[in-house]
C-alpha cells in the first residue's frame, strides 16, 4: 500500500501539468480544458499543498486586463478556500508566434522589450500571491542554424535580461529568487544554457548571483545523456538548488514527460536518497517543493490526469520509503565503508600540506604499489548498487 501524502511533503503541481489536453505535434487535444478551481480543488483534495503556473496557463495570451484580473481572482478564492499556496510562478516566453525567435534572446529588439513587460507582469503577480520562486525556462531561446543567431551577444542580453529583474527584486525587497531551468533542445533545435552546467557558468556572470539558481529537470538532463542525480548533487554543492521538476524519461528521446519513477527507476531511487538524506554521510539536502512537471498521456480522461497525479505523489513516498530503509541497513553501511563511499570525504592533502612536504611523503610516490590494484584492492561498487536494488525492490 502506498502512503497517503500530506501538506508536509510539500508537493506541488504545474496548472499546464494536469492541464495539459492531450495535444502533441501530430494530434489535437484529447482532453477537455481543465478549470482552474477544479484544479486547485482536486489537489488539495490529493494532498498535494501547492499549485504553480505560467501567466497563459491562468489567462489565456491575449486577455485583456479585466479578463486576466478575473482569473486572479478565482485562483485566490480557490486557495483561500482549500489551503493550497503557490510556492513558485514562470512566464510562457515560448507558445504565442511572436516568440518564435525566443524572448529576451530574440534578434528583434522589440520583441525583447516586451518579454521583459510580459515576466514584470508575472513577476509582481508572484509576488502577490506569495511565490518565492521565479523558474525561467528559456524554451526559444536557441536556434535551429548557426548563422542565425550571435550566441555570445545573445547570452549578452539574456543577463541583461535577469540582472534588469534581480535589480528590480533588490529595489523592491521582494523575498523572491530566480531558477533557471535548463533544456538542450525541443522546441528550439538548441537551446541556450541547456544543461546545469552550463547554467551554472552563467550565474556566475551575472551581477546578483546569489539571486539566481537552478531549476533542474530530469528529463532535460537525460535528454542530453546526462545523470540527472550527479547533476542535483552539483547544483546543491553550489548551493543553487532552488527549486525542482520531477518527473520520468526515457534515455534520450523528445521531452516524454512522464510520471516520476515512470523511466529510469534506479536513478529516481538516487535522487529521493540525495534530496532527503543529502548524501551518504549527510550534506546538504533540499527543503524545497517537490514540483511534478509532467504530462498525463494523451490515451487518459479526467480520472486519468488524477490517478497520473497521484502516481507521482505515491511513486515519491514509496522511493523515500526505501531510500530510508536502505541508509537504515546495517549491511549497507558496511558495503559503504568497504567501498570507501566515506573516505572521499576525507581532504586529500594534510593540514598545512605543502609541495615540498608532499614530494618527501615517500608513501606518496616512491613507495606506493600500483601493482596492487591488478587483480586486487576492489571497491565493491557491485555489491553495494545490488543491496540499493534490493530495497528498491522491496526484498529487504
Amino acid at each position: 500500500m502506498a502512503p497517503t501524502p500530506t501538506r508536509d511533503d510539500k508537493f506541488s503541481f504545474g496548472l499546464w501539468t494536469i492541464g495539459y489536453n492531450g495535444t502533441d505535434p501530430f494530434g489535437g487535444p484529447t482532453r477537455p480544458p481543465l478549470d482552474v478551481v477544479h484544479a486547485v480543488e482536486k489537489l488539495a483534495e490529493l494532498g498535494a499543498y501547492g499549485l504553480t503556473f505560467h501567466d497563459d496557463d491562468l489567462f489565456p495570451f491575449g486577455s485583456t486586463d479585466a479578463e486576466r484580473q478575473k482569473q486572479i481572482d478565482r485562483l485566490k478564492k480557490a486557495l483561500d478556500d482549500t489551503g493550497l499556496i503557490v510556492p513558485m510562478v514562470t512566464t510562457n516566453t515560448f507558445s504565442a508566434p511572436v516568440f518564435k525567435d525566443g524572448g529576451v534572446t530574440s534578434n528583434d529588439r522589440d520583441v525583447r522589450r516586451y518579454t521583459i513587460r510580459k515576466i514584470l507582469r508575472q513577476l509582481e503577480l508572484g509576488v502577490e500571491l506569495g511565490a518565492k520562486t521565479f523558474v525561467m525556462w528559456g524554451g526559444r531561446e536557441g536556434a535551429e542554424y548557426d548563422s542565425a543567431k550571435n550566441i555570445q551577444a545573445a547570452l549578452a542580453r539574456y543577463k541583461e535580461a535577469v540582472d534588469f529583474l534581480g535589480d528590480y527584486v533588490l529595489s523592491q525587497g521582494w523575498d523572491i529568487r530566480f531558477a533557471i531551468e535548463p533544456k538542450p533542445n525541443e522546441p528550439r533545435g538548441d537551446i541556450l544554457l541547456p544543461t546545469l552546467g552550463h547554467a551554472i557558468a552563467f550565474i556566475d556572470s551575472l551581477e546578483h548571483p546569489e539571486l539566481v539558481g537552478l531549476n533542474p529537470e530530469v528529463g532535460h538532463e537525460t535528454m542530453a545523456g546526462l545523470n540527472f542525480t550527479s547533476g542535483v548533487a552539483q547544483a546543491l554543492y553550489h548551493g543553487k538548488l532552488f527549486h525542482i521538476d520531477l518527473n520520468g524519461q526515457r534515455s534520450i528521446k523528445y521531452d516524454q514527460d512522464l510520471a516520476f519513477g515512470h523511466g529510469d527507476l534506479h536513478n529516481a531511487f538516487a535522487l529521493v536518497d540525495l534530496l532527503e538524506h543529502g548524501g551518504a554521510n549527510g550534506g546538504p539536502a533540499y527543503d524545497g517543493p517537490r514540483h511534478f512537471d509532467f504530462k498525463p498521456s494523451r490515451t487518459e480522461d479526467e480520472n486519468g490526469v488524477w490517478e497520473s497525479a497521484k502516481a507521482n505523489m505515491e511513486t515519491y513516498l514509496l522511493l523515500k520509503e526505501r531510500a530510508d530503509a536502505f541508509r537504515a541497513d546495517p549491511e549497507v553501511q558496511e558495503a559503504l565503508e568497504a567501498a570507501r563511499v566515506f573516505e572521499l570525504e576525507q581532504p586529500t592533502l594534510n593540514e598545512g600540506e605543502t609541495i615540498e612536504s608532499i614530494k618527501a611523503d615517500r608513501s606518496a610516490w616512491e613507495d606506493f604499489n600500483t601493482d596492487a590494484y591488478f587483480g586486487g584492492k576492489g571497491f565493491g561498487f557491485v555489491r553495494l548498487q545490488q543491496l540499493a536494488t534490493e530495497h528498491l525492490l522491496g526484498a529487504r
